[in-house]
């Protein structure tokens, strides 16, 4: 009875040390892996955010010719923002930071690239049945 609780010292030894090492390196990657994923994971948020933004204002202005000139014509813009930097291109309608736009059309992007916004107003003024010019769609089509 009294001795029924005891544990025999050399077994416990052996047996516990493989499966705290492992747990210790699941641990460690999920350390370093869990903040890649959730900074991935808000970036396909402020992405579609963006893209719900661009549906909600043709809900307002039933005008989505009207929405995809004004993106081309802000995107066209050749003068670069002085203020605009990396930690603050998520307050703009478009990434102010062209240079980086050119250079990444990735899952880094806090905003769809402006053909993609422009062909999802395309397909919304498809279903009201408003006619949407062919170029709007190309790089320096603001006109």
């Amino acid at each position: 009875w009294f001795g029924g609780g005891r544990r025999d010292r050399d077994s416990d030894r052996g047996g516990g040390g493989g499966l705290a090492a492992i747990l210790f390196i699941v641990a460690i990657v999920l350390a370093v892996v869990a903040p890649l994923i959730g900074r991935f994971v808000q970036l396909a948020v402020s992405r579609s955010r963006e893209e719900l933004a661009d549906v909600s204002s043709v809900d307002l202005t039933r005008n989505p010719v009207g929405l995809a000139r004004a993106l081309r014509t802000i995107s066209d813009d050749p003068e670069v923002l002085e203020v605009a930097n990396r930690a603050t291109q998520h307050l703009y309608i478009v990434n102010p930071i062209k240079s980086f736009e050119q250079r990444s059309k990735s899952m880094f992007d806090t905003h769809p690239p402006i053909a993609e916004r422009i062909r999802i107003l395309e397909r919304i003024a498809g279903q009201m049945g408003v006619s949407f010019p062919p170029a709007l769609d190309q790089p320096g089509a603001s006109g």
